[in-house]
């Protein structure tokens, strides 16, 4: 019995015949496409009727796996005109990723492209970035978890700058240092239609933040950031800060489990005083005592668009939640729906200043160890973690 998998000999040839046809009716189809042999292996079967257009798209990436002896990704060939291209945790590795990438560049249809946990590493990234360049189809893309490294770093940014039709690029957990943080400068700098990136799971360090917080200061267009999980901390987080301050289009910022510390919860409070535009703020685990969460509510005491403040598992202790709320209760413009003390335990003190606190704000919703109510507006997946495949549960 053959497998959902296998196609016969005979089936191919038909199939070759068909998309031959179809390259001699269309335009712009290049002559080695026509010239090539007429046998292969993939391990895909055929189904349906495919149009002219994907006939033509089939026969370019299997002559494409035929010359880099890759074998065919089944679900490529029967996506048809799918919007969305899923392909993650298929192997593709570099030779994969450069026989995708042949009919990448020309498919009409693909507007979400999730690559993730590949193995491309660098030289897929590279081979990718110029498909990425040429697209005018694709809108998010997702490449988390491929080791891409400085190279596949540089590559892709200078492609995405290239062509600003992607508008969320996802590049959670591939190890990037602070090497490839000039370039990702660079792309907060010149991809003024970026919407969303995800830079989670990396080791952006001290030295990465110092470039990036410039870069953040004059981005323009950028709505949500998540930086979480990686170094950020010292003179680093300062920067990054002082780069929030300046940003006039972030509403919803990630940079939980870093090491910003009190220096750095000082200059984010200092942040929150200028920035009028940021809606969404997690800072849990950032190694934030009493002291910290002090500096953090002279912000809060005159900010007037923050929703959400998320400042679980941080050392600050009833002391620095009481700060924090105590300087809501002062600011009678505060826009605060959720406030997140989780895993932090309070006292009676604190207990009485909420009390008072929702008599002024019904509609805040104030999370501590003790008091885990549910908040009442679904938060944005970047407030939701989840581990990336390569960190342990």
């Amino acid at each position: 019995m053959r497998g959902s998998c296998e196609r016969s000999g005979e089936d191919e040839e038909q199939k070759e015949e068909e998309a031959m046809a179809a390259c001699g009716r269309l335009s712009g189809v290049p002559e080695a496409v026509q010239g090539a042999e007429a046998d292969w292996d993939s391990d895909w079967e055929m189904e349906g009727t495919h149009g002219l257009g994907e006939l033509v798209r089939d026969t370019l990436y299997l002559r494409s796996c035929r010359a880099h002896s890759v074998v065919p990704v089944s679900c490529f060939l029967r996506q048809g005109s799918a919007q969305e291209l899923n392909l993650r945790h298929r192997g593709l590795g570099p030779q994969g990723a450069r026989a995708l990438a042949s009919s990448l560049s020309s498919n009409p249809y693909v507007k979400r492209l999730d690559l993730r946990d590949n193995g491309l590493c660098g030289a897929g990234a590279e081979a990718l970035a110029g498909a990425l360049s040429k697209s005018s189809s694709i809108r998010a893309v997702d490449l988390s978890e491929n080791q891409l490294g400085v190279a596949g770093a540089q590559a892709l940014c200078a492609a995405f700058t290239i062509n600003r039709a992607v508008q969320k690029i996802q590049l959670s957990g591939n190890g990037l240092e602070e090497q490839a943080a000039q370039y990702l400068a660079e792309l907060l700098l010149g991809h003024t239609d970026l919407k969303s990136l995800d830079l989670s799971y990396n080791q952006l360090n001290e030295q990465a933040g110092e470039t990036l917080g410039p870069a953040l200061a004059e981005n323009t267009g950028l709505t949500k950031l998540n930086v979480s999980w990686n170094h950020l901390r010292g003179p680093g987080a300062v920067a990054f800060a002082r780069g929030l301050e300046a940003n006039t289009f972030l509403k919803v910022l990630d940079i939980s489990y870093n090491g910003f510390g009190d220096p750095g919860a000082s200059a984010v409070g200092e942040a929150l005083k200028a920035n009028n535009v940021l809606e969404e703020l997690n800072m849990s685990n950032n190694r934030i005592s009493a002291m910290g969460a002090l500096s953090l509510g002279l912000g809060l005491r005159v900010n007037q668009t923050l929703r959400i403040l998320v400042v679980s598992r941080n050392p600050m202790r009833s002391e620095g939640c009481f700060g924090l709320l105590k300087s809501v209760q002062d600011n009678p413009a505060s826009a605060l729906e959720l406030l997140d003390f989780s895993d932090i335990q309070v006292n009676a003190e604190f207990d009485g200043l909420a009390s008072s606190v929702r008599g002024i704000l019904p509609e805040l919703c104030i999370k501590t160890g003790a008091c885990r109510v549910e908040y009442k507006k679904e938060l944005l997946p970047v407030f939701r973690p989840a581990l990336p495949a390569s960190v342990p549960k």
